[in-house]
């Protein structure tokens, strides 16, 4: 780790993740963004729309130009919650499904991957880092107020 900050290193590897996620999920007319939104949709009860920005960590312009471009892919349809008559629910067409298995299995591939390629005990070390750096900041320990 020398010279080199604990957020670089998380943030130069998620870049490398996206940019990754993104040139395969070309190879089939989409995006991360698209991959994660489809995944993010329960394929047989669907997903309130409201729900789903704070469920991905996803800002509500962003969400909202993704889901215009899914619903015009007609890998979406939208229909009134039937609990909630203000709401909206998304659901996924059979195509949706289908890129929702593309992405599932991408994302099972990257998965089993690093696993072949690390050891059960480095993975353990590195979830628990990843654990300790999310109840940090959901704690507000890292920046305090003085």
């Amino acid at each position: 780790m020398k010279d080199q900050t604990i957020d670089y290193i998380i943030k130069s590897t998620w870049q490398a993740i996206a940019r990754m996620y993104n040139e395969e999920a070309t190879k089939y007319g989409a995006t991360m963004a698209t991959g994660y939104t489809l995944l993010s949709i329960d394929k047989e009860k669907g997903t309130p729309s409201t729900s789903l920005g704070p469920k991905m960590g996803m800002e509500a312009t962003s969400l909202t130009r993704t889901l215009k471009m899914l619903e015009e892919r007609e890998l979406i349809s939208k229909k009134k919650n039937p609990s909630d008559g203000r709401g909206v629910l998304l659901y996924l067409t059979e195509e949706g499904k289908e890129k929702r298995e593309l992405s599932k299995n991408t994302v099972l591939q990257f998965n089993d991957t690093i696993k072949k390629h690390t050891t059960e005990e480095q993975l353990k070390n590195f979830v628990e880092v990843a654990e300790i750096i999310n109840q940090l900041i959901a704690d507000k320990k890292i920046f305090k107020d003085k």
